[in-house]
């Protein structure tokens, strides 16, 4: 071993890495403690649930003993919060909603207290929390992400664009495809009137692109907005140039102010021939063509879609506020979605206060 001593402002060769390394593995530790801390508490709250339950049908109890339980359970346990009037009958409602234990530790366990509590609020079908919840685990939304998801609808949108994906695409990846696609496309962040143009729409779709993002579903990365094409000496421009990282495959999106025309596939088309030859590498599969139109007959769209070669899809966007006020004023704000969307660890959902859960 060496006698050198250690210098304390050179670190010795490798040390860089050696500290990556122990980072990356405390880091994934703390993950793994948290998620098995959360587990627990889920599980728990699902079984004290259970009791109340079974004790209120069985036993006669009626809704004062919650009051009584409340009381001694923060008597027993004055460092640990959950054990609200409220919140306990939020794990009646939490274990009369899921009687299935096994799908509560295997699925919703994986899901924080806060989440559960939003699935309960805003959706009454088993059917509707358990899509919604799959996505939330999937994609690891934070609480005011899923509670936007559900308020404006992400489940009814969800593969309901015109698209000619079967046909053109093998059945795994058409599939996918079709499931990354929504209908209608909502820009109400973009604060612009049904009278905006089709440039004035790109260009604020480009300066909020962590909102369009959002909305446009997990896989999309942004490339670019007005990308060149040049062919045989003519300049073309893409209104906007994504890349899916699941589907493996470029998207192009063309803006259309107005109702959907038929011809408007043909423009599409010639893009997608563009990037196919040009951008797109051997590894990458067939370019995908996203027309977003102001409005569209949807027979005339399977028309237009129906001799196409090449994958496309036709959908709408909304550009108006078309919530109602008390569900607008729930949402968070966009200041709130790039907090998170940047990397915000959920830590705000723990430091609600106990009364308010």
């Amino acid at each position: 071993m060496s006698d050198q001593p250690v210098s304390l402002t050179q670190p010795p060769q490798g040390y860089a890495e050696w500290l990556a390394e122990l980072k990356r593995r405390i880091h994934a530790a703390q993950q793994r403690a948290t998620l098995a801390v959360n587990r627990e508490l889920v599980l728990l709250y699902w079984q004290i649930g259970g009791d109340i339950l079974e004790r209120q049908a069985q036993q006669g109890w009626g809704a004062k003993v919650i009051d009584r339980l409340a009381k001694d359970l923060r008597a027993a346990f004055p460092d640990m919060k959950g054990f609200s009037p409220r919140n306990l009958k939020y794990m009646r409602a939490f274990a009369d909603a899921w009687p299935d234990g096994e799908f509560v530790q295997a699925v919703l366990a994986q899901l924080p207290w806060y989440h559960q509590l939003a699935l309960l609020d805003k959706l009454s079908g088993a059917a509707a929390r358990r899509w919604y919840a799959a996505k939330a685990i999937e994609h690891n939304w934070s609480r005011n992400v899923l509670v936007m998801q559900i308020e404006t609808r992400l489940l009814e949108r969800t593969g309901q664009a015109v698209t000619n994906f079967p046909a053109t695409l093998p059945a795994p990846q058409s599939d996918l495809a079709r499931e990354s696609i929504k209908d209608p496309y909502r820009f109400d962040f973009l604060g612009l009137t049904d009278e905006a143009q089709e440039r004035e729409i790109e260009n604020a779709l480009v300066r909020h692109v962590t909102e369009f993002l959002l909305e446009l579903g997990a896989g999309f990365a942004f490339v670019g907005r007005q990308v060149l094409l040049d062919v045989g000496g003519d300049e073309f421009f893409i209104d906007l140039l994504f890349y899916h990282l699941k589907l493996r495959c470029y998207v192009v999106i063309e803006l259309k102010g107005g109702k959907f025309k038929p011809e408007h596939l043909g423009q599409l088309s010639f893009y997608l021939t563009a990037v196919d030859r040009q951008v797109k590498s051997e590894h990458d599969n067939p370019t995908i063509g996203l027309l977003l139109c102001k409005s569209k007959n949807k027979v005339v769209a399977e028309y237009a879609l129906g001799d196409k070669s090449q994958p496309m899809g036709v959908a709408e966007y909304k550009l108006l506020e078309s919530l109602p006020p008390e569900l607008r004023t729930s949402l968070p704000s966009i200041e709130q979605i790039e907090r998170e969307l940047g990397g915000a660890d959920g830590s705000d959902d723990s430091a609600e206060d106990d009364e308010e859960s």
